[in-house]
């Protein structure tokens, strides 16, 4: 699968590890490839390529050829959280102009339910620094969910914490609802959040939807 990943950071570094290492061909689209940093990942075969996952016509262009799309995009360089609302109508727009159908958006935990009609970002422990992102997440999702786009378009939302650690290959699977251990405790791995990423990209589960991965 010839697959093109907007953004660079944290988890898209991993989803292009786990991709290439299941075979895939990936492109890591990025604003300034000049400043772009993927370590190995380019002796191991990323190709990276100029584009703008805010401007649909860019993102057409870079789209192109490619079987799916994945976007990883965050605010970044002084970027404001909006920008992610920007980037869902960028590619809703852009992708059908590319004729690729396929789309997988990383999203964020702030907007799962921990209650009926109430989520994760309305709860007192939620951190305020951490609501102006959790906020834009929502507004893209909103977005996604309105669309009349012919996209078989998926959101993923880790759990509640994710940092880089180890891959296990393992994970539980849920909806709008936050997914907890026995402990009330909801983590994942940015290598794990990564393997469930490709695993919907190879064998869709969830079109249209949001859903969320946790331990």
């Amino acid at each position: 699968m010839k697959v093109a990943l907007f953004g660079g950071g944290m988890i898209g570094q991993r989803v292009a590890r786990e991709a290439l290492a299941r075979g895939h061909t990936v492109t890591a689209v990025v604003r300034d490839p000049a400043r772009a940093t993927f370590g190995d990942l380019t002796d191991k075969g990323l190709t990276v390529a100029q584009g703008d996952a805010r401007d649909a016509r860019s993102v057409a262009q870079a789209a192109a050829g490619h079987d799916a799309v994945v976007s990883a995009v965050g605010p970044s360089g002084g970027q404001p959280p909006a920008m992610l609302v920007e980037v869902a109508r960028a590619l809703l727009a852009g992708l059908p102009q590319a004729g690729v159908r396929r789309l997988i958006v990383v999203n964020g935990a702030g907007s799962l339910e921990v209650a009926p009609g109430k989520q994760l970002l309305d709860t007192p422990e939620f951190p305020a620094a951490w609501q102006p992102g959790a906020r834009a997440h929502r507004d893209a999702l909103a977005v996604m969910r309105a669309s009349g786009a012919d996209l078989e378009w998926t959101a993923l939302s880790p759990a509640a914490f994710i940092v880089p650690g180890e891959r296990t290959g393992v994970y539980r699977s849920g909806g709008d609802q936050l997914v907890t251990d026995a402990r009330g405790e909801s983590r994942i791995s940015a290598e794990d959040y990564a393997v469930a990423l490709v695993d919907e990209l190879e064998t869709p589960r969830h079109p249209r939807q949001r859903f969320t991965v946790a331990y």
